[in-house]
């Protein structure tokens, strides 16, 4: 059901499977772990549902101290006197307050926040483009945005978004954003995407930058439970992305020739589930309280639908 129609109540799936809406809800909790769907109030979507994207209030509560050791990670990578480009986002934002400190730096971005945090940096230069403000995440967007970085040209390009997949690459759930960030993308000569790994195996409605275009991602380490992230940093690695995990060592310098795969990056692999194995404890615990046979049914009902 939520596969044909995208999204689904917990009526409507209580009534298809017969039974309460109170122990719907704690199977949809439970699927929720394995990644197979996400919840919403009253009921559930595909996971990663290409929604409407939250608001700065919301993102800026979100995985906060994942966002703080992936922006000390990601500035670490930039040099005295580079010229960069630093997309919207709470996370640039966090690396932006670590610019600062930057002797020489020359930072283009159509984000305030990210200029708010350089405002008082006396060594560092900040360039904004033009272009229309869009409230929800204080970025200029719109064709004046994209107009002013045509012919620019910098060392590196660091963005977030709303979601990451080696399928479709960095996305995210606004048309206008994807745009600008396409074109700091070509104003670039590498790309850094900063994604906690909550984004990771979230796909969103507008692709900005494809995972060949990609040259780093900088994640954090996903929990032992998620087994999707760890998938996903798997398969990203396989088409050629350098991994850099925040707490797992430095990233490596050296360049992938001809974006061969890279398997010498700190993975996570170790923890995703082989073939077979059996649900995790958040779902055993979810369902202790029935006879095996009628929970294994229900599920996997849950499943198919």
């Amino acid at each position: 059901m939520v596969r044909a129609n995208g999204a689904v109540s917990l009526r409507e799936l209580a009534r298809v499977v017969q039974t309460s809406e109170v122990t719907v809800r704690r199977d949809v909790r439970a699927l929720e772990a394995e990644g197979l769907l996400d919840r919403r109030h009253g009921g559930a979507v595909l996971p990663g549902g290409f929604t409407r994207e939250s608001g700065f209030p919301q993102k800026s509560l979100s995985a906060t101290a994942e966002k703080t050791a992936i922006a000390d990670l990601a500035a670490s990578l930039v040099e005295e006197g580079e010229a960069i480009v630093v997309g919207a986002g709470t996370t640039t934002q966090e690396l932006a307050r670590r610019l600062a400190r930057v002797p020489g730096l020359t930072v283009v971005t159509n984000s305030l926040l990210v200029a708010q945090a350089l405002a008082h940096a006396n060594r560092v230069e900040v360039v904004m483009t033009g272009g229309t403000l869009r409230g929800s995440n204080y970025a200029l967007v719109g064709s004046g945005a994209e107009q002013s970085l045509q012919g620019l040209r910098v060392s590196r390009a660091f963005l977030s978004g709303s979601g990451l997949t080696a399928e479709r690459g960095l996305s995210t759930s606004n048309m206008l954003s994807a745009s600008v960030d396409r074109a700091l993308v070509q104003a670039a000569a590498e790309v850094v995407v900063l994604a906690d790994h909550t984004k990771l195996g979230t796909d969103t409605m507008f692709q900005t930058v494809p995972t060949d275009v990609i040259t780093r991602l900088v994640t954090d380490e996903p929990p032992t439970h998620d087994d999707r992230a760890a998938t996903e940093l798997q398969a990203l690695a396989d088409q050629g992305v350098q991994i850099a995990v925040a707490g797992s060592g430095a990233p490596s310098d050296t360049a992938a020739p001809g974006r061969q795969p890279r398997r010498d990056v700190p993975l996570p692999s170790q923890r995703r589930t082989r073939g077979g194995a059996g649900p995790g404890p958040q779902l055993r615990n979810a369902l202790t309280s029935e006879p095996p046979g009628e929970r294994a049914a229900r599920v996997a009902d849950l499943r198919r639908r």
